[in-house]
């Protein structure tokens, strides 16, 4: 009885909720501080809003590409930490060798993950769990536990510099967006990649070279999250391997999540990703200026994280 009432009638609605809520709720959120939060509808306060969510917006469009083949990367945290403690390694041979050390790092963080998921068989959440502790383990390591400050003022104007009043690390952010999503629209490689979250087997069976899919997946999730790492030390002019990209993971998926890109993969949502990492960037600041303690944070995301799997589950949202 409960099916026969919930699926028919619920399903459209249900399916709008997991799909459009999240602009609903960003609306909403936006409408309630225009006219309770001091100071919120100012220049300074979206730029300083823009800027502060792009390192968590760039590591969950990694995160979207991952979850859509029906994974996850629960590396993305630890990945950034590596990047930032190997840049300092690198900057005395020059700003763009460093960067390159620390994508290539982000790279090899994605094979190594990619490899254990598509060529091993192991679950991505195990796969990743490993380098989320290891690899944080190695940037520790590589920094000698300490924070170090960066001078490079190239790599410190990458952090603080604007072009046409426009924040660097935000034209940074939109630059990715579009490239990542339309890579996921119009690329033959988006399509499989969404075809093998969809139906693994059928897409094996189809021919389609499902493991090379997923590794390169996994590589560009680690990129991904490397330059996230980069543009979070540019901001922070030092590089803080025990600070930078702790919880990342967390804030990435609930960006994805919530922004429609099912757990189950076979979809992808950039667009909504974009908007859930909005949101959870005017949550964390809609707590601050209220002088909420920002450990609510996470039990807001931890709330919206459960409403956002319930509304993806089959029997209320329907197909996929």
């Amino acid at each position: 009885m409960a099916e026969a009432t919930v699926t028919p009638i619920a399903a459209p609605t249900t399916r709008r909720l997991r799909d459009y809520g999240v602009y609903a709720a960003l609306g909403i959120l936006v409408v309630y501080n225009l006219i309770f939060t001091g100071n919120f509808a100012t220049l300074s306060n979206l730029t300083t809003q823009l800027v502060q969510v792009t390192p968590i917006l760039i590591a969950a469009l990694g995160m979207a590409l991952v979850i859509g083949t029906e994974g996850v990367d629960l590396s993305v945290g630890s990945v950034m930490a590596l990047s930032a403690a190997l840049l300092p390694l690198y900057l005395g041979y020059g700003l763009m060798p460093a960067i390159l050390v620390a994508l290539l790092g982000g790279a090899l963080c994605g094979v190594f993950s990619g490899t254990l998921v598509a060529v091993v068989g192991i679950q991505p959440i195990v796969a990743t769990l490993a380098l989320l502790v290891g690899g944080r383990g190695l940037a520790l390591v590589l920094a000698d536990g300490r924070l170090k400050d960066i001078r490079n003022p190239t790599l410190l104007e990458l952090g603080s510099g604007s072009v046409a009043g426009i924040p660097v690390v935000v034209l940074i952010a939109a630059v990715l967006t579009l490239v990542v999503g339309f890579v996921v629209r119009y690329t033959t490689f988006g399509r499989q990649l969404v075809a093998v979250g969809g139906n693994r087997s059928a897409s094996a069976l189809a021919g389609l070279p499902v493991r090379r899919i997923l590794i390169v997946t996994y590589v560009i999730s680690g990129v991904l999250a490397a330059i996230a790492g980069i543009v979070a030390t540019a901001r922070l002019t030092a590089s803080d391997p025990s600070a930078i990209g702790q919880l990342a993971e967390l804030s990435a998926i609930t960006a994805v999540v919530v922004g429609g890109t099912p757990l189950n993969g076979g979809r992808v949502r950039i667009l909504g990703t974009v908007a859930g990492a909005l949101l959870m960037q005017l949550i964390s600041a809609t707590l601050i200026k209220h002088n909420l303690p920002t450990s609510a944070g996470l039990v807001v995301q931890a709330v919206i994280i459960v409403v956002a799997v319930l509304l993806q589950r089959p029997r209320l949202a329907g197909a996929k």
